[in-house]
């Protein structure tokens, strides 16, 4: 079973609360174990304090889902809007957040140093860092530039008063670059420039999970919903996955249950759908006041 290293942070008197130590530190052992840990992924605070209300321990954000709540496109929001929106996340729940952060924004290192500070500051306890581009262009980062950029987001992670567990992500299935080899060896580099933990989002067979959470000595992330078979928890705890999470999953079930609603109303004038509606009681019960 993959473990995690306890890499030293500053701490002083720069902003470091009690309680965002206390989430940093929740979050870290989340990863240490034992077993694996559902992260569901929100998209704005509503959706995140469903799921507080619903017991799990810790969330991640979503880019994609977030986007879609502001009428865009995975990827186009921006490092600002973003940022905003997932310090509107991480204020409305007492769980620790861990946020998307999609390729960090630029290519140069610093600028993906600078993506977790600002997320930091935003209230997140953790963050991830792809190594692609969200700017049009096809493929990967060069291997070597991608470990610079997790090298320098981890330095900017350690710097910080309170833990901040650091994922780095190798995007080859999602690119259509399906080279498990290229997969375990960037994983592994990344770990080796100070990820705390790694994902390859797209590796969904069995196999393939296995053989990355045997190649790296990293808690591995795994995404269900995104593509092939939704493995069960206990399944992938037996691979040695040690965190799960949904991606844009719950967002898009959200919003197709909306559309489907929509066109029945638009093209059939009927109904029905109303039937399987949250009750008013029930969600109002779950919110808090302003």
């Amino acid at each position: 079973m993959p473990t995690t290293s306890a890499p030293t942070h500053a701490t002083d008197a720069t902003g470091a609360t009690d309680a965002r130590v206390a989430r940093g530190e929740r979050l870290r052992q989340l990863h240490e174990g034992p077993g694996a840990f559902v992260v569901p992924n929100p998209w704005d605070p509503g959706s995140a304090r469903l799921l507080e209300q619903l017991g799990f321990d810790a969330l991640a954000t979503t880019g994609a889902g977030i986007a879609f709540s502001l009428g865009r496109r995975d990827g186009s929001v921006g490092r600002d809007g973003l940022i905003a929106h997932i310090g509107a996340i991480a204020a409305s729940t007492t769980l620790p957040v861990t946020a998307d952060l999609e390729g960090g924004f630029g290519d140069d290192p610093a600028q993906a140093a600078a993506t977790i500070t600002a997320a930091a500051e935003a209230g997140v306890v953790g963050g991830s860092i792809e190594d692609r581009a969200y700017d049009g262009r096809a493929g990967l980062f060069d291997r070597a530039l991608a470990v610079e950029r997790i090298a320098a987001a981890a330095e900017a992670a350690r710097s910080l008063p309170f833990p901040f567990t650091l994922t780095a992500r190798c995007e080859s299935y999602l690119v259509g670059e399906p080279d498990l080899d290229e997969v375990i060896a960037r994983l592994q580099a990344y770990a080796e420039a100070g990820a705390d933990v790694v994902y390859a989002p797209g590796a969904n067979g069995r196999d393939e999970i296995a053989a990355i959470v045997g190649a790296v000595d990293r808690p591995v992330n795994v995404v269900v919903g995104l593509v092939g078979e939704a493995i069960p928890v206990a399944e992938l705890a037996e691979l040695g996955v040690r965190r799960i999470s949904l991606g844009s999953t719950l967002a898009r079930l959200a919003y197709g249950t909306l559309v489907d609603a929509a066109r029945e109303i638009a093209n059939d004038g009927t109904f029905t759908l109303s039937a399987a509606a949250m009750p008013y009681a029930d969600i109002n019960t779950l919110m808090v006041d302003s």
